[in-house]
Formats: structure tokens, C-alpha cells, sequence
């Protein structure tokens, strides 16, 4: 009886212990945090039981140690508001950057205004770093991004498929701006290189560090020794190369005593471009409100504070992040500041149900789809170049995601109830955002815009 009782005891106190640090509150200091984000990363471009065209045992192995998110939506579609939303908890079209991409003359960035992670972290005693694609503005007061929090910067202002491109280095605190040429297939090995460096000159205090890599984004370029001869061709050597990065930083964080301080995020901006897998999921990058575009992979690692081995199908979405971070550094809610995000601490933790009622998916700034757990309304899609409201032909589009994640059969017939309800939801998303909508085209898309026009005709 006696052995019992303390078994019993032993798990009990065990339990209570991995309740509390799977809560971010039980350890010494607050958890440190780095996000590993891929640029145009599918849904299908990872492997996790080790069946697919690319094998990533690293990301595998990440994911066995931690939790698989399966319902996990990037904060947007393309690339700019995706990273816009990742780093302020809020659904892009608020930041003034939910419209198309920053392109080289664009003069748009995210505002000073707009508080980041790295901003709001700060007051807990963090280091902050970002090192990769900013993409969030290079013109202007937005540029470089030590302005929006981080104690230091190594990158690219934006995809490295845009020309001019050079390297660009600053710090806190200093106006300097180093600059220098860029070795594509070298560029990735860059970015992490200098993460590693970040990470062990602040191994004693609480640190968050965004690893924002340009791959796999198009053109590839192919790092040695990864092999290009697979089916996949230089994309799948390129997503093997994100593979022994995220094997690298598990490595340097176990090397380094911190794997049990840390919380680690590997996911991607959006779907995939014009190559790479989207899993299945209809439509890819900038394809609406379909899942292809939006959902992504989505992994947090973190021994001791999460439960490994798990896959859990709560939805969620980048703008979660901020919230999540801050509960985990027991750092109060941001005040004054209307966040989208959620604290999803215990949806990581315990398998708990999505905090979200709904998702709100854009097409640019403009609501276009509704996610609940079960089902996605969706109003409209791309046909031939042009958007296509639904209503022009008499359809209703409502998926039920879990029986059928391909988006292939509206149910919108058969469960008229939902598909009205949904259809108030998006009418009343349409109303909330309208006010933070821009009034005209930005410049920069103009002339794209007109070209297309005149294309059409």
C-alpha cells in the first residue's frame, strides 16, 4: 500500500511539474523562442512518416519530439502581409500591408507603430534578432528591421528572386548599414550561420530569433552536396537543405543546454509557388481563400513544455504567435493594441480546441473565405485571370474540410443553415475591415494592374 501511495505521489508530483513548465511559467527564466519560416514551403513538401519525394528526417524528427499542427493557416497567402501578420498578431490588411507584395520601388512598409515580437518581448529582458527575408518594407522609415525591436539584423530586404539584391547587416542602437554582395548558394548557410552565432553569444539570457529563410522559393539554388538528381530536382535539394538547418539548430540548442528552455517553430509564409507540393489542397500561393495557399506546415518542438509525438487538428494561424509568445514569457497581454491572434499555449500543450470561433482568409485585403473547424465558406475564385464571385453564377461554395480537405464537393445544398450562417460571417468580415482597405492601387501595382487589363481585352 505504502509503495503505492508513492508511486502514486511521484506521478502525481510529476504531472503537476510537466503541467507547469508545458505552461512556459516553471522554469528559471521565460522560455527562449525561435521561429524557423520557409518561403513558399507546401503543405505536402515535408515527410513525416518518410513516404514522400523529399525526405526531411530532420523535420521528422522535430516533429515525433513535439506537436504537428495539421489545421495550421499562414497569416496570408503571399509573402509580405504573411510576415506582416506573423510578427504582429494582427490580419494584415490592419498593418496596411494585406495588398500584394512589397516590390523593389514600393515605398510601403510596415509602420513603426505596429508592435512585433521583438517589440513586445523586449520588456521581459529579450535579445532579438532576424536573420534572413524581411520583406517587409526597405524604403523609408520601415527600413532596417533593428527599427521594429530587434537588436540585430543579417539579410535580404525581400525575395531573392528580385533584382538588385545585396546582403544588408545592422544593430540597435547604430544608424550604420553594412552591404555586400550575395552567393546565392550560399545564402541559406548565411542566414543560420549567423542565428548560431546570435544564439551562443545569448545563451544566458532569454533570447527570440526569427531564422527567415529565402528557400524554397523560386529560382532554386542548390546548396552541395544536396542531391538534385531526385525526382523532386533542385527544389527537393533545396528542402534538404532546410532539413540539415533545422537538424543544425536542434543540435546547437541541445549542445548548448538549452533544448529544455526553448520553443522552437518550424513553419512557412504560404503555400507553394510554381513548384512544390501543396499536399493535396486546392489551389497554391495567391490562390484565394483555398486551402493550398494558406495552410502550411506547422511544428513546435519544445522538450519538457510540450508533449512529443503528437498531431493535433485544432485550427490555427500565424497571427497566434505573438499571443502565444508572450503568454509563455508570463508577459501580460499588449495593451491598447487590437490583436486577431489567440493564445494557442494550451492547444500546443494539451490538444486543447482552437481559442478561434473562425478564420478569416483574404484575397488582398478583402475577405474572401471563412474557416470554422469543420467547414470554409468561400465567395469567390480565379478563372482564366479574373476573379469570380460565386453569387455572378448562382453557386454557394461551403466545404466540409474534414471530410473533404481537397475543397472538391460543396456541401452548401445539403446543410443550408451553416452555408447562411457562414455566409453572415463573411458579410460582417467585410464590414469590420472595410475601414483599413486602401482607397487606391499602390503605385507599384498600377502599371501591373493596367498591363493585365489590357491583356484581358
Amino acid at each position: 500500500m505504502r509503495r503505492r501511495q508513492l508511486l502514486q505521489s511521484a506521478a502525481a508530483a510529476a504531472f503537476a511539474g510537466l503541467a507547469g513548465v508545458g505552461l512556459g511559467g516553471a522554469g528559471k527564466r521565460p522560455p527562449n523562442f525561435v521561429i524557423v519560416l520557409c518561403d513558399d514551403l507546401g503543405y505536402g513538401d515535408i515527410s513525416l512518416d518518410g513516404k514522400g519525394l523529399i525526405k526531411t528526417p530532420a523535420i521528422a524528427q522535430m516533429a515525433r519530439e513535439g506537436v504537428y499542427l495539421s489545421d495550421y493557416y499562414a497569416p496570408a497567402n503571399l509573402c509580405s502581409p504573411s510576415r506582416a501578420g506573423l510578427l504582429t498578431g494582427r490580419y494584415p490588411v490592419r498593418t496596411g500591408l494585406g495588398y500584394e507584395v512589397i516590390m523593389q520601388k514600393d515605398e510601403r512598409g510596415l509602420p513603426l507603430s505596429e508592435v512585433t515580437i521583438g517589440k513586445a518581448l523586449k520588456p521581459a529582458g529579450y535579445a532579438t534578432a532576424l536573420f534572413g527575408k524581411w520583406h517587409l518594407g526597405h524604403l523609408g522609415p520601415s527600413w532596417p528591421p533593428t527599427k521594429h525591436g530587434f537588436d540585430a539584423f543579417f539579410g535580404i530586404p525581400y525575395s531573392h528572386d528580385m533584382k538588385p539584391l545585396s546582403l544588408f547587416e545592422s544593430h540597435a542602437g547604430s544608424d550604420k548599414i553594412e552591404q555586400g554582395p550575395v552567393d546565392y548558394p550560399q545564402l541559406q548557410q548565411a542566414f543560420y550561420a549567423h542565428a548560431e552565432r546570435f544564439i551562443e553569444a545569448n545563451k544566458d539570457r532569454p533570447f527570440f530569433v526569427e531564422l527567415a529563410l529565402s528557400a524554397p522559393h523560386l529560382p532554386e539554388y542548390p546548396h552541395a552536396p544536396f542531391d538534385q538528381g531526385t525526382v523532386a530536382g533542385p527544389y527537393g535539394a533545396v528542402v534538404q537543405e532546410i532539413d540539415s538547418i533545422v537538424a543544425r539548430l536542434l543540435a546547437k540548442l541541445r549542445a548548448l543546454k538549452l533544448e529544455n528552455d526553448t520553443v522552437v517553430i518550424f513553419t512557412s509564409d504560404n503555400g507553394p509557388w510554381f513548384e512544390g507540393s501543396s499536399g493535396g489542397l486546392r489551389e497554391r500561393k495567391g490562390g484565394g481563400a483555398y486551402d493550398g495557399g494558406y495552410r502550411v506546415p506547422f511544428i513546435a518542438w519544445a522538450p519538457g513544455r510540450i508533449a512529443p509525438g503528437r498531431t493535433v487538428s485544432s485550427m490555427a494561424t500565424g497571427v497566434d504567435i505573438l499571443p502565444t509568445f508572450l503568454a509563455m514569457a508570463g508577459q501580460p497581454p499588449l495593451n491598447g493594441v487590437t490583436l486577431d491572434g489567440k493564445d494557442i499555449t494550451h492547444l500546443l500543450t494539451d490538444g486543447a480546441p482552437s481559442p478561434h470561433e473562425a478564420i478569416v482568409l483574404f484575397d488582398n485585403e478583402v475577405p474572401i473565405g471563412i474557416r470554422t473547424q469543420q467547414f470554409k465558406y468561400i465567395s469567390a475564385a480565379y478563372y482564366r485571370g479574373i476573379k469570380l464571385p460565386y453569387a455572378l453564377l448562382g453557386y454557394e461554395e461551403l466545404y466540409d474540410v474534414k471530410a473533404d480537405p481537397s475543397e472538391s464537393y460543396s456541401v452548401a445544398v445539403t446543410h443550408p443553415d451553416i452555408a447562411k450562417a457562414m455566409k453572415a460571417r463573411l458579410e460582417q468580415a467585410h464590414a469590420e475591415f472595410a475601414a483599413y482597405r486602401h482607397k487606391d492601387i499602390p503605385p507599384a501595382f498600377k502599371a501591373l494592374h493596367e498591363m493585365a487589363e489590357h491583356m484581358q481585352d
